[in-house]
């Protein structure tokens, strides 16, 4: 369920990243090599990037199939950005929010992903629901499964979480609640990356001295080349990336 990658680097053109390679997001979109849920993931796509020193990211989201969208190629020919969130959507069952419902929800600075699914949703996360302020639940873009997950993250993130905190609580949280379900989280504020593994791949590729405008990393659900830097991260893991570093924190299983 989804493919979803998230770039820290020196500007570049977005197709550079999303495009361009043998095993890009969009090959990803209908051909993924490490998914374990799901075939295709054609039920709505997403790109947010950065521009300039705006902190507010901009955002590029459909309903249908990435490979389909003759604009979104064009536009990825041309638009650079030193730090980038995409996703391409296989949905957990049908609904109604179209594009609503594809990453990357937005808020803030904060640019949002989820790879998986909440087990037996929406009866499951009823209990999570309900501590959230209604005026927040009322807020919320889309009414699956990964908008509250993000409206939780969101949550936290507007109380002072930093980025990693945030995701792995919520992980925790919906692990407890909902056990079985599937949590890769994707999130970033243009300057930083936090992933969780949690029941889904995960991988990334830093590159410190790439370049002399400074590092890269990527991270993404499975690798979009061939290149051997790539490193997989173990499930039950917390993620946080700059351009330079990585770091991996063991997630603990929900106590009963």
């Amino acid at each position: 369920m989804c493919r979803h990658i998230a770039f820290l680097g020196p500007p570049e053109p977005l197709g550079e990243v999303l495009v361009r390679p043998r095993h890009s997001l969009v090959r990803q979109s209908w051909e993924p090599r490490r998914q374990r849920h799901g075939t295709v993931n054609a039920d709505g796509f997403g790109v947010g990037w950065y521009a300039g020193d705006d902190p507010v990211p901009a955002r590029y989201r459909r309903a249908g199939p990435i490979w389909a969208d003759l604009s979104f190629t064009d536009l990825a020919r041309v638009v650079r950005s030193g730090a980038v969130l995409a996703a391409v959507r296989d949905a957990t069952e049908a609904g109604a929010d179209d594009e609503a419902a594809a990453a990357p929800f937005a808020a803030g600075p904060w640019l949002f992903s989820h790879n998986g699914a909440v087990r037996g949703w929406p009866t499951s996360a009823a209990p999570i629901a309900a501590t959230l302020p209604a005026a927040e639940l009322l807020g919320m873009a889309a009414r699956c499964d990964s908008a509250l997950v993000w409206a939780v993250v969101l949550h936290r993130l507007r109380e002072g979480d930093p980025l990693g905190q945030a995701l792995g609580d919520t992980v925790t949280e919906f692990a407890a609640a909902a056990p079985g379900s599937r949590l890769n989280l994707l999130l970033t504020d243009g300057t930083a990356v936090a992933a969780t593994v949690w029941g889904d791949s995960l991988w990334y590729l830093t590159e410190p001295g790439r370049t002399e405008a400074g590092g890269r990393t990527v991270v993404a659900s499975e690798p979009y080349d061939d290149d051997p830097g790539w490193r997989e991260v173990p499930d039950r893991t917390l993620l946080v990336a700059t351009r330079t570093d990585v770091q991996l924190t063991p997630l603990k299983e929900p106590t009963a």
